[in-house]
């Protein structure tokens, strides 16, 4: 009968012995190579360096920290084991969080002098964000506190109320000195007051259950299409996520909702005749159906008296998520970034910050202004194109996804799906367009209205007078004969914007739909001004770039309105129900406005005489 699997990841704070501990346990078990026990073994005192076995890296071994995840692997006669060694520097956090993403059981070293830390609580916290249902602490460094029980029971107490805080059902503690060996593999005499298991006790007893394996709830991504000769049928390859598949077999290809049957299956073992996760396959269908890479493979039959969402995914375009942000460059609310979900990769936009965790309390601040590099936060995105997805709860696969940087090509975070929300009836996203240059010349179409287009953007708080300077410069420039059009914000939002709300990402939104219709306009030969309170610099950066890419004049106005000014005039009376508790996230009061570090004009409209800020905007035109 063959050994159990077993996956598990060590976490801790730098110093809290980690190398040393798994290098006690590859050592204890006779689980090393004896080349490369020798390389580490002290010629001196002929007693190996522990911590020597688990740091692979030369800047690993040259700082004494573990640097990158390393995976090692040994057995006992019950199981066989592979441990990700995680780094405890903060600076290294994504690693932890790449490491634990598919353990059973997570190892959480504390130091006994130091108890629980900051680190302690953030890497319990991916823990559970990431579905580790069995987290044992290892109290290491016990000889520095002379064996006392007293202590172990004062970091016990820390760990159960971060456990109770986490929702964390199995927490087992285990006092342990790992150079010494002390309860590591072998039970230790200097702690007689300790009844509990060995670390590898532990280890050997966990109970794993094993993934729900039934056939309506099959998840097989596909991976690689291929036909190897004219005379083959197409096969379609992947890694089962979940549930049962068989030669007869009716399966549903998601988004398409496509249904066929399992003609063939080939898993490399000609004595099985039925796949279960995660095993790898190629399956060949009965129907030429469309099936390409990304899509899901799904049953085609559900059990009576239930529907196929009871054991469907999502077919979605909106998803909450945690994600745990890696990146230097913070992020933020309308950023653009590329989504990769088990074999499809998408286009997203982040629609919001709901939360953001603070890891000294574990309490979450609500609606934040970025996520900076290690923080761990819920965001909403919205994707490009249909993403089939599960709650990472019920899959993790089906449930799990990377960021990735467009132009770095660089991972820059990684999340778990909270909600999927499903795509309308009929939706669909092109990916055939392109842009069309037309067949006139710009100085042709210039010509004919007599003059050359541009974009004047003004920017500002909500009543700082934007609309008032934008409907004098529209009728100024009309009134002398040049080809002028207002965007005013609010107009926007009555038809091309009027599927979009206030949050973070739809008002990003906006001013890219907007910035791409100045630059329309202004290539026709129109001055486009555009009125938005476009709070962020990053969004008119889109803005400015669109225009300026096509070699067509951008002028930013900022209109430099005092809040105090704004709110007094409160037009439509939101600063009134700001002010009183109904109204969140207005810009200026309790949302970040980024004033222009750099425009072409700044202008105070309190007490201003508008003809002549026109008349100035006119100038720079």
């Amino acid at each position: 009968m063959p050994r159990q699997l077993l996956r598990l990841a060590t976490a801790g704070s730098v110093d809290d012995g980690k190398s040393t501990l798994i290098g006690r346990l590859l050592f204890d078990t006779d689980s090393l190579p004896t080349d490369h026990l020798e390389s580490v073994v002290d010629d001196a005192t002929g007693v190996p360096d522990l911590a020597a076995l688990s740091d692979g890296l030369r800047a690993e071994r040259e700082q004494g920290i573990t640097i990158d995840v390393a995976y090692r692997f040994f057995s006992t006669p019950t199981r066989s084991y592979i441990l990700a060694d995680t780094p405890g520097h903060e600076r290294y956090t994504r690693n932890m969080f790449t490491g634990a993403s598919n353990a059973h059981v997570a190892v959480l070293l504390v130091d006994a002098r130091a108890g629980v830390v900051r680190q302690t609580r953030r890497h319990a916290r991916i823990a559970t964000l990431l579905g580790v249902k069995h987290l044992v602490a290892a109290v290491n460094k016990i000889d520095l506190v002379d064996y006392e029980e007293v202590r172990l029971r004062e970091v016990e107490q820390e760990l159960v109320v971060l456990a109770q805080r986490l929702g964390v059902d199995d927490l087992t503690v285990v006092p342990l000195a790992a150079k010494d060996g002390d309860n590591v593999v072998n039970r230790s005499t200097n702690t007689p007051w300790y009844t509990g298991p060995t670390l590898l006790e532990y280890l050997e007893n966990v109970e794993l259950t094993a993934p729900a394996a039934t056939p309506e709830d099959l998840r097989l991504p596909i991976q690689w299409v291929s036909r190897p000769d004219a005379s083959t049928r197409r096969r379609y390859a992947g890694r089962l996520s979940a549930g049962t598949l068989r030669v007869g077999d009716t399966v549903t290809a998601l988004p398409s909702g496509s249904t066929s049957t399992i003609s063939a299956l080939d898993t490399l073992d000609p004595d099985r005749d039925e796949a279960v996760a995660p095993l790898s396959v190629s399956v060949e269908l009965a129907d030429d159906i469309d099936v390409a890479r990304g899509d899901v493979l799904v049953s085609g039959a559900v059990p009576d008296g239930e529907s196929a969402a009871d054991h469907h995914p999502v077919l979605a375009r909106e998803l909450d998520a945690t994600v745990c942000w890696f990146a230097d460059t913070p992020l933020r609310a309308g950023d653009r970034i590329a989504v990769k979900h088990t074999t499809r990769t998408v286009r997203g936009t982040v629609q919001g910050l709901a939360s953001k965790l603070d890891p000294e309390t574990l309490n979450s601040d609500e609606y934040p202004v970025e996520l900076a590099l290690n923080d761990i936060g819920v965001v909403t995105l919205r994707t490009s194109s249909v993403v089939v997805a599960d709650a990472y709860g019920d899959n993790r696969d089906g449930g799990s996804f990377i960021l990735i940087d467009e132009n770095s090509n660089e991972t820059v975070g990684a999340g778990t799906i909270l909600e999927a929300r499903e795509v309308k009836a009929g939706e669909r996203v092109r990916t055939d367009i392109r842009w069309h240059p037309s067949s006139l010349d710009r100085g042709h179409r210039w010509a004919s209205v007599g003059q050359r287009g541009a974009t004047v953007w003004l920017t500002g708080l909500p009543a700082s007078g934007k609309s008032t300077v934008a409907v004098a410069l529209e009728r100024a420039l009309v009134e002398a004969g040049r080809a002028a059009y207002l965007l005013d914000g609010d107009n926007v939002r009555h038809g091309l914007s009027d599927d979009l709300g206030f949050s973070p990402g739809d008002r990003a939104e906006n001013v890219r739909r907007v910035g791409h219709l100045t630059r329309l306009f202004a290539d026709a030969g129109v001055i486009a001004i555009a009125s938005l309170v476009s709070p962020l610099v990053s969004d008119r950066e889109i803005a400015r770039t669109l225009n300026k890419a096509a070699d067509l004049p951008f002028i930013e106005i900022h209109v430099s309105t005092p809040v105090e000014e704004c709110a007094r005039r409160d037009p439509k009376g939101l600063y009134a129900k700001a002010k009183a508790g109904e109204l969140t996230g207005l810009t200026g009061w309790d949302a970040p406005y980024e004033v222009p570090e750099n425009p072409d004009l700044s202008v105070d409209t309190t007490g201003a005489d508008i003809d002549k800020i026109v008349d100035r905007i006119l100038a720079l035109l």
